[in-house]
Order: C-alpha cells, then sequence, then structure tokens
C-alpha cells in the first residue's frame, strides 16, 4: 500500500523527516518497506533557469541554427547554440545550465555539457515543453510570459512538487489503516506516546446542504444481512473534465492514473478515507430506482474492462428497477452504466458490504480492485456517510454540481460497538512488564478506545467501529505494546525455556534416511500441498472425482489437494532447469490427499527426483549421465540402511513411466521408480530425463518398526545368474517379460531383472533392446550346466513364442 506524506501531513501537521516517520509507523506494526521520492515532473526542474534572449543571429555555418546572447540575471551573458525555428530577440525562456539533468518521456536522463556545434560553443540549452517534461510540443522553443523575472527558477514558475511516498506492507487484519486518514490516526497515537501531542485534523463537511430535490433515486436493499447499509445521493448539472492538478498530482503519487474528475474524485476519497465508491450515470438507471439483490445463476455482465462475465446467484448485484446489472457490489462497475464525457447527473453511492461475500467474489471473478481490496477486510460502518457527503462536496466544487436529493440511508439495523473486558493481570502477563496504569488509559485514548467502566482490576472497553479485527482481550493488550513500543519492554539476559525433542520411532527413520540421502548429494525439498485440480488428467491412476477440493482456493493453480508429489516435484525441477540448474537431486516427505465418497484419505511418502549428471565435470573425471541403474543403486542401498533385505522386484503398474519396476517385500509394496515418461514431462517443458521413486512410507515404518527378528538357513547351494539380451517391439514392457519367465519356470527361477534398455538408430524402427537378468537357485543341490542351459533355451523360446523376441 502506498501512502504520500505530503497527504498525510494534510491530517497531521508533521515536520519531521520521512525516514524518520516512517521508522515510527513501522514501530507500531505498519512497517515501510521502502521510501520513494515522487515529483510532478522528473527532476523537479533543477538547473532550469528562467532566461532572455538579448540577441539571435543566423550560425555562419549552418541554415537551421542560430547564436543567441541570454541573459541568465548572473552578470555576463550565456552563448547558446539554439536550432528551434521560433527562438527570437527579447524573449522569456526556459534554459537548461551547464551540469542539468533533463528526462525523456520514458524517464531516461541526459545531461547538458559545454561544447561546439559546427565550431560554436555553447554554454546550455533553450528548451522546448517536451524536453522539460511540461507538455508533448516540439514545435519550437517554451516561450514564457514577459512579466517573468530574469533568473527566476522555472520550477517555482510551474509549481513543481515533490512527494515522498511510503511503500508500506500491510498486515491482512489491519483494516483501519487501509488509508491516509487512517495511517494518520495511527500515526498520532504513536506521537502522543512519545510526548508530541497534535491535532489530528479530519476534512469538514460542515457545507453540505442540498441545493434542489429534482432529482431522486430510490433504493431497495433486498438482504441486509449482505448489505448492512447502503447510502446514495444524486448530484446534477456536472461537468465532466479533467481533475484539477493537485487531486492528479496526489493520485499519481501512490500509482493511480487520473481519468476525469468524477472518477478521481471517488479514487481521492476512497484512498483519503478508505470508504470506496461508486458512481452510476443517472439517465443508465431504468425506473429511477436502484435495487441491491442476487441475480439468476449464469446472467451474463459486461464490466468495466469489457469482458463479459457469468454472474453467480451469490454476487451482489447493483441494479436498476428492471433488474438490468449495473455493477458488481464492492468488486467493479458495468461498463454500460459508468460515467462518460456525456454525463450530466450522477447517483453517487457508498455501502458496506459483506466482506465474506465481497471476498468470495472477487476471487471467483479473479478480480483484485481497491475497493475488494477494502472491502473484504472490512472497513468502517460509520464512515460510510461521512465519505459520501466528503465525495459530493468535491463533485460541487470541480465539477460543478448540484445536490439534487437528500441523501438515502439505507440502515435498518445499527451496528453495536463491540465491548471488551481488559484485566491488567492478564496485561502484565502477556507483555512481561508491568506498565502503569495510567499509561495504558493514554494509550487506549489515543487509539480511540473509550473506556466505560473501570474496576481495581481492569478496564470495561467500547472498541471503535473501524477496528474490525479488535474482538478479543488479547486483541487489546496487542494493541496496547505496539503502541508502548516493544523495543521499551525490558527483558532479561538470562532465557528460560523448554525444549522438546521428537523422539518418536518415525522421526528417527525420516533423519536416517535424510543424512544418508544429503550425504549422497540430494536436496529436500517442500513443495505446497496445494496444487492444480487437472494434474490428474496426466495419469489413469489417479481421479478427478477423488480430488480434495479448497472452498475458497486462492487461485485456480492452488485449487485442489495433491493426489500425487509427482507433479509439484516437476514443477520444482522445472523452475532450476529454466534457470540454467541442469543437474538436480531432490527428495521430499510428504503427504497425499484423496477423497473417497465421503471419506478422505492421507498417506504419507518419500520421493526422489534425479536428472542431469550425477556429479560435476572434475578434471581427473567426466561427469556420467545418472541413469535408472544409478537410482536403483540409491533405493536398494537405502533400504538396507533401514534393514530392508530380499527385495522382491515386480513390474510397475503404474503408467507415469516409460520403464519402471517395483520394490516389495512379499505382498508389501514399497516403491515404485523408474523414467517419467516425455508426455508428462511435455507439459512442464521439461527435455531432459527425469528420474522418479516413490517410497510408501507407511509400509516403509511397518517394516522398519518391527521388533521381532527372523533367522534363517543362507542357502547351502550357489545361485546361478544368466543374462538375455532380447529385440523386442518398442510396445513390449517389461512387466510381460517378468509374468511370462515365472510362468515358464516357477520352481528354481528366482529374480528377474532389467539392467539395459536401448533404442536408438542402430536398430530396425520399432524396435528396442532389452538386456535382462534372471538368477537361478536350487536350495537342495547345485545346478548342472545342462540344467542351467535347459531352462534358459525355454525361457528363449517362450520369449520369442509369445513376444517374437530376437536374441541378439
Amino acid at each position: 500500500m502506498k501512502i504520500s506524506y505530503t497527504w498525510l501531513q494534510q491530517f497531521l501537521q508533521l515536520d519531521w523527516e520521512a525516514s524518520k516517520t516512517g521508522e515510527l509507523l513501522t514501530d507500531l506494526g505498519l512497517e515501510v518497506e521502502g521510501i520513494e521520492t515522487k515529483e510532478t515532473i522528473k527532476g523537479s526542474l533543477q538547473g532550469v533557469i528562467v532566461g532572455e534572449v538579448l540577441e539571435c543571429i543566423q550560425h555562419p555555418n549552418a541554415d537551421r541554427l542560430k547564436i543567441t546572447k541570454v541573459d541568465l540575471g548572473t552578470g555576463e551573458p550565456l552563448q547558446i547554440v539554439c536550432g528551434a525555428p521560433n527562438v527570437a530577440a527579447g524573449q522569456k525562456v526556459p534554459v537548461a545550465t551547464i551540469g542539468t539533468m533533463l528526462y525523456d518521456d520514458k524517464g531516461a536522463g541526459f545531461k547538458i555539457k559545454k561544447g561546439k556545434i559546427r565550431g560554436e560553443e555553447s554554454h546550455g540549452m533553450i528548451c522546448a515543453e517536451d524536453e522539460l517534461g511540461l507538455g508533448k510540443s516540439y514545435d519550437g522553443i517554451l516561450v514564457l510570459e514577459d512579466t517573468i523575472e530574469v533568473g527566476t527558477p522555472l520550477a517555482t514558475v510551474y509549481n513543481v512538487q515533490s512527494d515522498q511516498v511510503f511503500e508500506i506492507g500491510l498486515t491482512p487484519n489491519r483494516a483501519d489503516s487501509m488509508s491516509h486518514y487512517g495511517v494518520a490516526r495511527d500515526l498520532r497515537a504513536g506521537l502522543m506516546q512519545n510526548d508530541i501531542n497534535l491535532e489530528l485534523i479530519s476534512p469538514s463537511v460542515s457545507d453540505f446542504h442540498v441545493d434542489e430535490r429534482t432529482l431522486r433515486i430510490d433504493v431497495d436493499v433486498e438482504d441486509k444481512d449482505l448489505v448492512p447499509r447502503y447510502c446514495g445521493i444524486t448530484i446534477s448539472d456536472v461537468e465532466v473534465k479533467d481533475s484539477p492538478e493537485w487531486i492528479q498530482n496526489r493520485l499519481k503519487a501512490i500509482g493511480l492514473t487520473p481519468k476525469n474528475n468524477i472518477v478521481d474524485i471517488t479514487n481521492y476519497v476512497l484512498h483519503e478515507l478508505g470508504q470506496p465508491l461508486h458512481a452510476f450515470d443517472t439517465a443508465k438507471i431504468k425506473g429511477n430506482k436502484v435495487v441491491v439483490k442476487n441475480l439468476k445463476e449464469g446472467t451474463k455482465f459486461i464490466t468495466l474492462d469489457e469482458v463479459e462475465r457469468e454472474l453467480s446467484s451469490e454476487d451482489i448485484m447493483i441494479c436498476d428497477a428492471e433488474d438490468n446489472p449495473l455493477c458488481i457490489g464492492g468488486v467493479f462497475g458495468g461498463l454500460k452504466s459508468g460515467v462518460t464525457e456525456n454525463t450530466n447527473a450522477i447517483f453517487l453511492e457508498a455501502a458496506y458490504f459483506n466482506p465474506v461475500s465481497i471476498r468470495k467474489t472477487a476471487k471467483r471473478h479473479a478480480l483484485n480492485t481497491d475497493a475488494s481490496f477494502r472491502f473484504e477486510r472490512g472497513i468502517d460502518i460509520n464512515t460510510t456517510e461521512y465519505a459520501l457527503k466528503r465525495a459530493a462536496l468535491l463533485i460541487e466544487e470541480y465539477a460543478g454540481g448540484k445536490m439534487a436529493s437528500d441523501i438515502l440511508d439505507v440502515y435498518p439495523e445499527k451496528m453495536e460497538d463491540f465491548q471488551v473486558f481488559l484485566s491488567y493481570e492478564n496485561a502484565y502477563r502477556l507483555i512481561g512488564q508491568e506498565i502503569p496504569k495510567e499509561t495504558i488509559k493514554k494509550i487506549l485514548a489515543s487509539l480511540e478506545i473509550k473506556i466505560s467502566s473501570e474496576t481495581e482490576g481492569g478496564l470495561g472497553l467500547t472498541i471503535p467501529s473501524y477496528r474490525v479485527d479488535v474482538q478479543r482481550e488479547a486483541d487489546i493488550i496487542e494493541e496496547i505494546l505496539r503502541v508502548y513500543g516493544y523495543n521499551n519492554v525490558e527483558f532479561s539476559h538470562k532465557l528460560n525455556t523448554s525444549i522438546s525433542f521428537d523422539t518418536t520411532n518415525e522421526t528417527k527413520i525420516e533423519n536416517i534416511v535424510a543424512n544418508q540421502l544429503s550425504a549422497l548429494g540430494f536436496n529436500e525439498t517442500m513443495a505446497n500441498s496445494l496444487t492444480k485440480e487437472d494434474y490428474v488428467n496426466l495419469t489413469e491412476n489417479l481421479q478427478l472425482e477423488h480430488n480434495v477440493e479448497m472452498l475458497n482456493p486462492l487461485s485456480s493453480d492452488l485449487k485442489v489437494m495433491r493426489q500425487s508429489l509427482l507433479f509439484s516435484g516437476l514443477e520444482s525441477v522445472s523452475y532450476n532447469i529454466n534457470r540454467k540448474n541442469n543437474t538436480l537431486k531432490f527428495y521430499e516427505f510428504g503427504k497425499t490427499y484423496h477423497k473417497f465418497q465421503d471419506k478422505y484419505q492421507e498417506d504419507k511418502h518419500l520421493t526422489l527426483f534425479v536428472t542431469g549428471n550425477r556429479t560435476k565435470d572434475g578434471w581427473n573425471a567426466a561427469s556420467r549421465i545418472s541413469d535408472f541403474f544409478y537410482v536403483k543403486g540409491i533405493i536398494t542401498t537405502l533400504l538396507s540402511r533401514l534393514g530392508v533385505h530380499k527385495l522382491k522386484t515386480t513390474p510397475v503398474k503404474s503408467d507415469i513411466f516409460s520403464e519402471g519396476i517395483s520394490f516389495g517385500l512379499g505382498k508389501i509394496k514399497l516403491v515404485d521408480f523408474g523414467t517419467v515418461k516425455q508426455s508428462i514431462l511435455k507439459e512442464f517443458s521439461i527435455k531432459q530425463e527425469v528420474l522418479y521413486a516413490d517410497f510408501n512410507w507407511e509400509n516403509i515404518l511397518k517394516l522398519t518398526g518391527k521388533k521381532n527378528l527372523k533367522v534363517s538357513d543362507m542357502p547351502k547351494f550357489p545361485a546361478v545368474k544368466r543374462d538375455l539380451a532380447l529385440l523386442l517391439d518398442d510396445k513390449v514392457e517389461f512387466k510381460e517379460i517378468y509374468n511370462l519367465a515365472f510362468q515358464s519356470e516357477k520352481n528354481l527361477l528366482k529374480e528377474v531383472d532389467l539392467f539395459d534398455v536401448y533404442e536408438g538408430d542402430k536398430l530396425p524402427e520399432g524396435k528396442k533392446s532389452y538386456a535382462v537378468s534372471f538368477v537361478l537357485q536350487d536350495e537342495s543341490k547345485t545346478l548342472a550346466d545342462k540344467q542351467i542351459d535347459k531352462i534358459m533355451q525355454k525361457l528363449q523360446q517362450t520369449f520369442e513364442k509369445n513376444l517374437d523376441a530376437v536374441l541378439r
């Protein structure tokens, strides 16, 4: 939020430097993140002086240049070469002296230097208005009034102003400070604590009166809970034109672009008092009636940004007597009801809308306006009529309007101020020291919190309506402490604390795994559990109906809870690759979330992401690409560290892998891993291979948490390992080989493993090569070569028959 210091000083006549004021605001909880100097003309025309052209002759070496003698009131006239066609003796002109910085329309600066132009010296520059930032004309130099005295700084002629603008990082609870008046009110409380008592000057509306009652717009509010208060007035005979310069300067200082006097005044009052307003062209309000209501679901409405939107039946709409929508209440105006240059009468609205309803509407339509920003957080319902009068008086003054009706104020049930009891004992306990009672009372008074009753033990307090965030005793204590000053609270040099350690088995196992992965060069990531709902469409293993949806999502990208850690991890991989960090090793402990009918389920996982080289290039060894078997080695080592051995290898059942396998123990699946499909990587603009492993952490904990150990004899007879290199159709998956192998040899075959995959131009089109290992073992005797050869021949024939495999 931007706050103009000049504007702030309208309410508090404080002569401190901006930096000092910023420090106090930060101490009060309104953190000043930066202070920027804003000028109505960039450079503030420093170094530009009013001069008089005493002499103007033709340049001897250039037809389009003139040599002038200019008096700047410093004694000796300056010689300046000028190329403007309208320069002449006797003129008063702006002169940029040597060393002056001028700026073009894009803000780029250039410095005026002494030089020679076609052999003649030039000691400055006679300027055109576009060169000074005073206009867009570049037909010739700017000729000033004859009455201006020579030597006058041009900045004083054009009343150039400079302002300091605070960038305040406003926390969502501080709705009371979302205006210049609100910040001034808080600043005054801080100054009073420093024994500086300044009057808080509020804009006067005492001159408000109705000129004539010739144009009445009736108001009907259908739902008083959604719109507790609605005020309006009609103003006739307005002339839509540019705003006065002072209003434009203030709006520009805080980053707003002036439009016309009516719109600018509503914006001005919004940022002055924190009350949003909206002006309607009365000619567009049919039936001379405003109806505040909800319209049917799906009703079409074109907003000011010329976008057609489908309305929700929950949106608060401002309509006319024929139910034509004019404005999305509290959020955005309509294209057809706004003020134009042809408008001659307006209906000015100031209202209090339900914060929850406005927030939902703004999020639903992806509209974040200055009005919705304030309504969402809660404005002061008691400022509504006051702000309306303030804006109406400004419109009367600067648009020539006349008050054409009484103020219509629909406020059926007055909102009472909140009551809180403050216990001195609780205040001392939470603050950590005893603050004098008189100091507490002084602080409360400075915050306009009224003392309604007093006892020995505490105070009964009435909270002003603009402090919507102060509802509890703890909130009152926080208010006292921030004004008193956190730095003024004494503290001991001795720190007493209780430190607890999570010594559960789960934490110990996580630490073991994390330490080992970190030692292997992995970095831990923590991704957001909220993600895009359409990620589930990238795999058949996840279903859209299993998404856990947010009732009030922050954005469309954070709409559901993740069903898989894969996609959030790939976002991190893509982010790093796009920043030239191509070698990555990530791990994450996280949860997945599913909705099954009326039941919600959370599962914990450990995921690994590996891409790029195994290590960085070194002088003594070239880097090697991370591949399937590198990741497989990491996984087996990790499981071995946890005491999980004799892993069973099975084909992976997930379609996120182009190639992959699963490790398990008996019927318990522990981890799926493999190479992520190119079709999925393409969605994240990832062009290099990414290897992914997904551990079922719940199953890992079950296995590692067992106390009982089973001991068995080691096999007395050796196992035999044989390999086959098979040329296969590229549609064949490893699981088909796996299943056929165990169907062919059920007794002696112990393991089937894939250890190499080759796809390249040296193979026939549509083919790939699998290198598969087979482990054979007889627990009763040593296998003979003939028996081994017979089994391998049988396996080969099975693959040839069922998969059209060819031995390479």
